[in-house]
C-alpha cells in the first residue's frame, strides 16, 4: 500500500509540482491550501506523513500541528516554510514537527527528509515484529498477529486497535482517540464492537493484557 501524505501548501503552483513529484515517486498526496483543510483532513484520514506549509489561510501550521498533537495524533510531520529564524525553528519543534525544510528547495532534498522521517517512523513501530510471548509477536507494517509463525485471521478494527495499544504499551488510550483512529470518518463508532474486539483480544492473549477504567480507556500492559 503507498505511503499517504497530507500536504498543506497555498501556493497553488508550488503545491501541485511537489504532489506530482511525490506521485512519481510513488507516493499518494491529498493535497489542501489551508489550516482549517489540513486539520480537518488530519482528523478524517490516517495519513503516514503530514507536510506542513507556515503561512497559510485560516490560521498556521504551526497552530495546525499543535492542536493535532493536543488531540493525541502522533503522526510524523515535515514544515516546510519560509521563515527561518532560530525562534521559528524552536517554534517548529516545540509544536511537534519531525523534520523542517527551508523554502526554497530541492525536490530531492525534500524525498531525503521524508525517506528518513518514515524509516525512523516504522523502526519505532518495530516493523519486524513486537513479542508478546507464549509463541505471538505482532508485525505493524503488515498488521498480522502471529501465533507460533502463523498468522492468524482477525478482523480488521481488531488488529487495528492491537497496533495502537502496542504503539502505546503502558499507557491508557481514551475511547474518543481509539474511534477516531480505528473507525473511519464515514463510520459510525460502537462502543458494543470495541469491547467485544477488546474481548476477543483477551481471549487470544490472555484476559489480563488489556485493561481498562472507567474515564482513562485501555491499555496494553
Amino acid at each position: 500500500m503507498a505511503t499517504q501524505i497530507l500536504l498543506l501548501e497555498d501556493d497553488i503552483n508550488l503545491g501541485e509540482i511537489v504532489s506530482e513529484f511525490l506521485e512519481e515517486e510513488g507516493f499518494m498526496v491529498t493535497l489542501v491550501d489551508n489550516a482549517q483543510d489540513a486539520q480537518d483532513k488530519a482528523y478524517e484520514k490516517n495519513f503516514d506523513l503530514w507536510i506542513l506549509d507556515v503561512k497559510v489561510p485560516q490560521g498556521d501550521g504551526f497552530s495546525v500541528l499543535k492542536n493535532l498533537r493536543e488531540a493525541g495524533k502522533y503522526t510524523p510531520a515535515i514544515f516546510m516554510t519560509s521563515l527561518n529564524t532560530t525562534m521559528d525553528l524552536q517554534k517548529g519543534f516545540e509544536s511537534g514537527c519531525d523534520d523542517y525544510i527551508k523554502k526554497p528547495f530541492e525536490l530531492q532534498e525534500l524525498k531525503i527528509r521524508i525517506n528518513a522521517i518514515l524509516k525512523r517512523s516504522f523502526a519505532h513501530k518495530n516493523e519486524d515484529y513486537e513479542d508478546l510471548g507464549n509463541g505471538f509477536k505482532f508485525a505493524f507494517i503488515s498488521q498480522t498477529l502471529y501465533q507460533d509463525d502463523k498468522p492468524l485471521t482477525l478482523p480488521l478494527k481488531e488488529l487495528k486497535l492491537l497496533s495502537l495499544l502496542l504503539k502505546n504499551k503502558g499507557k491508557f488510550i481514551d475511547t474518543a482517540c481509539i474511534f477516531e483512529e480505528i473507525w473511519e470518518y464515514d463510520q459510525e463508532p460502537s462502543e458494543l464492537s470495541l469491547r467485544a474486539y477488546v474481548k476477543n483480544l483477551r481471549k487470544i492473549l490472555g484476559k489480563d493484557s488489556i485493561v481498562n477504567q472507567r474515564g482513562r480507556g485501555y491499555c496494553y500492559v
